[in-house]
């Protein structure tokens, strides 16, 4: 199954939808300090147990730089998820300077 890459400012469009789950999949603590509101935490490393939950969700992806995120995709794509993910992580989107996120530095 495949799975599509999105832009940072295409992922606005995902938060608190109905029918998607936005998952941050970096660590707890990155989560804490920097997220999307509306986003989730599940580590990369807790993902297949955890989203088994969400089989009937479109599961929008991201990390710190995207390449995590790109890898859990095409796993979880391969396992029959709909799958979406965005493209350079959460620096790319505050490099854009948009404003759906919580930054607790």
């Amino acid at each position: 199954m495949e799975f599509e890459t999105i832009s940072p400012r295409e992922i606005d469009a995902f938060l608190f939808r109905e029918g998607y789950s936005v998952i941050d999949i970096r660590e707890p603590r990155d989560f804490r300090r920097l997220h999307l509101k509306g986003a989730v935490c599940i580590p990369y490393g807790q993902l297949e147990e955890r989203v088994r939950f969400l089989k009937n969700q479109t599961l929008v992806l991201y990390c710190e730089r995207g390449g995590a995120s790109l890898m859990a995709a095409r796993e979880l794509a391969d396992k029959g998820y709909r799958v979406k993910t965005m493209i350079g992580g959460i620096r790319a989107y505050r490099g854009k300077n948009l404003e759906s996120y919580v930054d607790k530095r």
